[in-house]
């Protein structure tokens, strides 16, 4: 609704609705309640000066256009903030955001809570969101939302960073463009060509089509003059090339030596000399252009402030002389003077306008920009400030300095997965101990609930399958991933028991509201609860739901990932366990539901809605290994025990494990080398019983104590055999 009603507001400011009052207000009064007018509109940095009785008194930004970090749904969060002349942030308004946690659950409110926070803070300080109890020497901490940790870490980012880069272009800040200007390095000379100077940034280049000229100006009064006939669209308008020349590997190697020193010698201290180069049907200059003007098609946006040239900023550049440069045969000099105070470290902006005439004295005018961004080895940069040592200990990878607020949450994550690895590992070792493997079962189980779930927020989702799918085909970062290390380590371990193990792993051991589901049965099944289970044909079917709506959800995302979040709280996870039932009642009461109905049918919810294990099933196809072990000639036939003890029904009745629905629990194989349960078992326990008998008799040769025997039997057939294969009777037996 905030975003609605800025929007609507800045369309009726556009159309002149609103009377000047109404539209500074609802601007100041949020962001700058000392200020009472708007100001002129920069262009570089993009900001908005505040006027307090004409005289200005801040600036107001938007973050996206100065520092866009993507937060955990793989889209920057857009904030307008207020800022004064001393570099205090004044206010800040969330104007729009893409997160999932946020679509559904957490109110908006708690997002205006976080960010006025920030209301007083300086760019000069360090500030940090609060992600551990220990206090940072130094650091300013703001107070974290629960259940969205990385959205508000890299909401305080993003304030604090564009705001410093702010202060730093107009100045407030040491090394920004009003001090602390670079120099060339007028000693350093490296002999090039055209393309690797293209390479290195130090030429910059704008091409337009003739096509994209003309959508420019869709919606305009000029829409259709001067357009491109039918398939000419992709006709060069303009190839424009725009280079700064004081540098000496660039100017000298694009003028070549004598064009270069005269040059040198026209300039004064402080002065500037970019070349501007073009081919195409667009004259950057003008075929109207006349002596004591300006040029109206080009203009400079440096250090928070834009300039045009005059006829007296011009020279002619009369040749290029570097080797492989196109043809280009409008090539010309422009002099930025001192008074611009134009600071070659920072990057600048050519911006070429084209302009259409729509009448006898009316004209249309559309923008095209060009960065251009000087190498830092051409320069001799201003020894940094403090400011400028913090600004860039904090512009490091976000990421990083959020593992290292939650290096305890990694240390027992990482013990808890090393644990389940030697569990998967050593499998067959501990299922001969079935005592030792409920205990191990049931803490691990509450140690998913209760530290994966409720203390490190580390549910995975679906949402997460979405949100990678679309980064695939968008804009692939992996910083957007590491942004949360309990995710990003979960769901590596979660890949590569994919390989090994299948989905089995996460859903029967890692996932916090199956544990949940699986607990409360457990206590269900030992209070006598009776159990429900379907027959095995319908439950059969029912499993293909979970992929129906994997499926959905998946079409939903190709046409907006943001309504496909929406609909995806089908799974109950951001309620049970992000939020830990503070919700709508109408969100907890499904939530609750699924765990009741739990109590009667083991993991209904994981069986047949899960969109997290249908996603999951589909790559474990591609596992490598088989760990499961089976007596494949009695399972099913007639044996029926584990699939009747299997409480997720992942058995089919003629004895196969469907490992696509398997949770990994191991009560299979506590079954298989159960000797008073497993009839192979059964029968072999018998046979070395009545060898023991007779052993006692008298010494039979070749009989062995029961517990080598069945050793000697486990090594003597692959996992899978059937009995005969497995186990031969001694012949005392």
């Amino acid at each position: 609704m905030r975003f609605l009603r800025t929007w609507l507001l800045l369309l009726a400011m556009g159309l002149g609705l609103l009377p000047v009052a109404a539209q500074a207000d609802d601007w100041l009064a949020t962001l700058f309640p000392e200020a009472d007018a708007l100001g002129e509109t920069h262009v570089a940095p993009p900001v908005t000066a505040l006027l307090r009785d004409g005289e200005l008194v801040g600036y107001a930004f938007e973050t996206n256009d100065i520092a866009p970090i993507p937060a955990y749904s793989g889209h920057p969060v857009n904030m307008r903030v207020g800022m004064d002349l001393q570099g205090r942030i004044t206010g800040v308004e969330v104007l729009d955001h893409s997160e999932p946690i946020m679509l559904v659950g957490i109110p908006e409110t708690v997002l205006d809570d976080f960010v006025e926070q920030y209301v007083g803070k300086s760019v000069r300080q360090k500030v940090r969101v609060g992600l551990s109890s220990q206090r940072r020497e130094g650091y300013e901490l703001v107070d974290a939302v629960s259940g969205a940790t990385v959205t508000v870490v890299v909401m305080g980012e993003g304030i604090m960073r564009s705001a410093r880069q702010v202060a730093r272009e107009l100045g407030i800040l040491e090394g920004g463009g009003g001090s602390g200007l670079a120099r060339v390095r007028q000693d350093h000379y490296e002999e090039t060509g055209w393309e690797a100077l293209r390479e290195d940034g130090a030429i910059g280049h704008l091409r337009l089509s003739r096509g994209q000229v003309d959508a420019a100006f869709v919606g305009t009064a000029a829409e259709g003059i001067d357009a491109a006939p039918a398939g000419r669209e992709d006709e060069t308008f303009i190839d424009l090339y725009v280079a700064y020349l004081n540098v000496p590997t660039i100017g000298r190697n694009l003028l070549g030596e004598a064009q270069y020193a005269q040059l040198m010698e026209t300039l004064a201290e402080g002065e500037h000399a970019l070349a501007i180069m073009a081919d195409g049907r667009y004259s950057f200059k003008g075929s109207g252009f006349v002596r004591g003007g300006i040029f109206d098609r080009i203009l400079i946006h440096h250090g928070g402030r834009s300039d045009q040239f005059r006829d007296t900023d011009y020279l002619r550049l009369w040749n290029l002389q570097i080797d492989g440069a196109p043809r280009l045969p409008e090539r010309d000099i422009f002099i930025l003077r001192e008074e611009a105070g134009f600071n070659p470290g920072l990057a600048w902006e050519l911006e070429l306008l084209v302009r259409r005439q729509v009448g006898a004295l009316d004209t249309e005018f559309a923008g095209f920009s060009v960065e251009v961004q000087v190498p830092e080895r051409f320069l001799a940069l201003p020894e940094p400030s403090l400011g400028m040592l913090e600004d860039e200990a904090a512009s490091r990878p976000l990421w990083v300095s959020v593992w290292e607020d939650r290096v305890m949450h990694i240390v027992v994550l990482g013990l808890g997965l090393a644990v389940l690895t030697l569990i998967l590992l050593f499998q067959d070792w501990l299922v001969r101990r079935p005592r030792l493997t409920h205990v191990l079962r049931t803490g691990f189980l509450l140690y998913t609930v209760v530290f994966i779930g409720w203390y490190a927020l580390a549910q995975l989702s679906v949402v997460n399958i979405l949100t990678f799918t679309n980064a695939l085909f968008t804009d692939f970062r992996w910083s957007t991933f590491l942004m949360d290390p309990m995710m990003f380590l979960l769901w590596s371990f979660v890949a590569v028991t994919l390989l090994l193990w299948g989905r089995g792993v996460y859903c029967g051991w890692l996932c916090p509201f199956g544990a949940m589901q699986e607990l409360i049965n457990t206590a269900a099944r030992k209070l006598r609860v009776p159990q429900f289970e379907l027959p095995f044909a319908v439950h059969e079917r029912l499993w293909a739901l979970k992929y129906l709506i994997l499926l959905g959800l998946f079409a939903l995302s190709l046409q907006s990932v943001g309504q496909a979040e929406v609909f995806a709280e089908v799974e109950p996870f951001k309620t049970a366990v992000l939020l830990k039932f503070q919700r709508e009642w109408g969100f907890v009461l499904y939530a609750v539901l699924l765990l009741a109905i739990s109590a009667f049918n083991q993991k209904f919810y994981c069986r047949y809605v899960c969109p997290l294990g249908a996603g999951l099933a589909i790559p474990a196809r591609l596992r490598l290994f088989d760990w499961l072990k089976r007596h494949r000639g009695s399972c099913g036939t007639p044996c029926q025990i584990c699939a009747n003890e299997c409480h997720v029904a992942a058995i089919h009745p003629d004895g196969r494990i469907n490992v696509n629905e398997c949770h990994y629990c191991l009560d299979c194989q506590l079954t298989y080398h159960d000797d008073q349960r497993c009839p192979p078992m059964v029968k072999r326990r018998k046979r070395f019983e009545k060898a023991t008998q007779l052993s006692r008799k008298g010494r039979t040769p070749g009989v062995f104590p029961p517990w080598r025997l069945a050793a000697r039997h486990e090594r003597a057939a692959p996992s899978g055999a059937g009995p005969r294969a497995r186990a031969r009777p001694c012949p005392a037996a």
